[in-house]
């Protein structure tokens, strides 16, 4: 027996060290899977085999590629070339997974891949996939609350997995992401779903039956997924995704009975068939509306129960998973809006495809109770400040190095952006712009001619003699942060023979610039304009009233802001020029 000494070991110790620690993780971008997926839900158990492509996407040759799955889950084994590979198997804490965790390989590969290159990898693992809310309550969530919101699982009963960011049940290559770190998990999600724009996934999904008599339904959010052969107690799926990033792969399975419609497929569970009667009912009241706004819905909505009556929402793709028994009848339409526009209009840019559904929330409100309502609404998901200079990314979209680097729409990783400030983006557009060039400029949209950032405000500006350059540039391109509208002075003079006029200096204290709605209230009139102010500067505006005028108001909400504090000057009566 050869005996090696102690300070070889030392040094091999170390030297895997470094290499652990230097690892880029996200160097490498999947482009392909191939996967099939066996599903026992009287085990809870999941077991994968396939195949999955890799491109090196770094400056540089590498010989080792990182793969992570849930925790939950092990590796069996990874080969290239019909070959195994050495592996470092160890466990990355990580909150992309709903266990908190990841089971991590380092692979090394038989060659260098070069920059661009790629390289095909046979994998194989499995595992349980239980409910399991660990990320949530070692943040000190509380247990039901944190179950609400990661209730992914497999189970007799009911089955319902999400992807990347709740549950790796497929392979994913990332750093560690931590809930506790502010928006750190969505950035580092943000980084993956960019690294898998493009990518494809071929799923065939085997599901084990607990007994003839059980043939429980299966949904998949893919492009398609027909149900290739079913005998006995198993039946197969043969799933496509033919772009991900965009969407998260997900699979619900249960004992569903359906309601159908002419624009939606409502699948419910024993005893809620009044829940889902009414949502069905409400979301074919909505149609007209969105027709009118983004186009008749080109596929058949699917909303789907889920088990727990306090679950959180999901939508992904084609379906949306929701607790049609908590569901309020009285928000059911609003939920419709949401979802029967992302039938009728997608777009690979989350700012456009999930602005547009909150965006026709808004005005479904608008329609059915008014504008105060609707500018409740905006005010319940109220931009939170932001950085005050702009990103690097021009309409053109080439960098722009000459300020400060910040997040934009156009690059936004963060669910808050991609939803508030974009449906706030498009309420002032269509503010701007008037609602039947918007309506115009959405019916000239086509997903796939969306090449560049400017794509849709050429679009928009095509329809418009408006210059909307400035507004692309300090809310979308650019993240400018809010703007801070100030009533600096105001001067009232008596007109002849009758009226009064009052001329009234407004200041944006902010770095961006915004059109907002300016108020001047006189004894029972309100004489009503709108200013258009750039950040950092002041304008003056004159505004005539027939009664003498009392106070003055810049913004009713349509406009998100800093601070809301100085929007209002009161007019002194004494202080009127004669």
């Amino acid at each position: 027996m050869k005996f090696f000494p102690l300070w070889f070991f030392l040094y091999f110790f170390c030297a895997c060290a470094v290499n652990c620690f230097s690892l880029d993780r996200e160097a490498f971008a999947f482009t392909n899977y191939k996967l099939d997926v066996r599903i026992d839900p009287a085990q809870q158990r999941l077991e994968a085999r396939g195949r999955i492509t890799l491109r090196n996407d770094s400056q540089t040759p590498l010989k080792v590629v990182v793969l992570q799955i849930s925790s939950s889950l092990h590796w069996s084994a990874i080969r290239s070339g019909g070959s195994s590979l050495q592996l470092v198997l160890q466990t990355y804490n990580s909150d992309i997974d709903h266990t908190g965790a990841l089971s991590e390989a380092i692979v090394t590969l038989p060659a260098a891949v070069a920059p661009k290159g790629t390289i095909d990898l046979d994998i194989a693992y499995e595992g349980v996939v239980p409910l399991d809310a660990a990320r949530l309550t070692r943040i000190n969530s509380p247990e039901d609350a944190a179950r609400a919101t990661d209730w992914d699982q497999i189970s007799p009963q009911f089955t319902a997995v999400r992807g990347a960011g709740y549950v790796a049940w497929y392979p994913v290559a990332t750093d560690a992401a931590s809930l506790a770190q502010g928006t750190d998990l969505f950035e580092v999600l943000g980084r993956w779903k960019a690294r898998e724009t493009g990518a494809s996934m071929h799923l065939q999904l085997a599901v084990s039956m607990g007994s003839d008599s059980e043939k429980p339904e299966l949904l998949v959010n893919a492009d398609s997924c027909p149900i290739a052969h079913e005998q006995g107690p198993e039946f197969l799926a043969d799933c496509t995704y033919h772009s991900l990033g965009a969407i998260v792969p997900t699979f619900v399975m249960a004992n569903y009975e359906i309601i159908e419609r002419p624009h939606i497929r409502v699948h419910f569970l024993s005893g809620h068939d009044a829940a889902a009667a009414s949502y069905a009912d409400a979301a074919e009241k909505v149609v007209p509306f969105v027709a009118e706004w983004f186009g008749t819905p080109r596929a058949k909505a699917e909303a789907v129960d889920l088990s727990s009556p306090d679950a959180a929402p999901y939508e992904s793709g084609s379906l949306l998973l929701t607790p049609l028994a908590g569901l309020d009848s009285k928000l059911a339409g609003l939920v419709a809006a949401h979802q029967l526009t992302h039938a009728a209009c997608s777009s690979p840019r989350p700012w456009i495809n999930e602005g547009l559904a909150h965006f026709a929330q808004v005005l479904y409100l608008q329609q059915q109770k008014g504008r105060e309502a609707a500018l409740d609404y905006l005010r319940t998901h109220a931009v939170t400040p932001a950085a005050d200079a702009g990103t690097q990314v021009s309409s053109s979209g080439t960098e722009k190095k000459n300020e400060e680097v910040t997040e934009s729409l156009i690059n936004a990783s963060s669910e808050q952006l991609d939803r508030g400030k974009a449906m706030y983006v498009w309420w002032m557009l269509h503010e701007m712009v008037g609602d039947q060039a918007l309506k115009k400029a959405i019916a000239s949209y086509r997903p796939e001619e969306d090449k560049e950032p400017s794509y849709i405000q050429r679009l928009i500006q095509g329809q418009t003699q408006r210059d909307i350059e400035w507004f692309f540039d300090d809310w979308v391109y650019r993240d400018r942060g809010l703007p801070d509208f100030k009533i600096d002075s105001a001067f009232t003079r008596k007109l002849l023979p009758e009226g009064y006029m009052v001329t009234i200096t407004v200041e944006n204290l902010g770095t961006a610039g915004a059109e907002v709605p300016l108020f001047v209230k006189a004894s029972g009139e309100e004489a009503t304009k709108r200013v258009l102010i750039h950040g950092k500067s002041n304008v003056v505006i004159r505004v005539e009233t027939v009664n003498v005028p009392e106070e003055i108001v810049i913004n009713d909400g349509s406009v998100p802001e800093s601070d809301i504090t100085n929007n209002t000057f009161k007019i002194d009566p004494g202080e009127i020029s004669k």
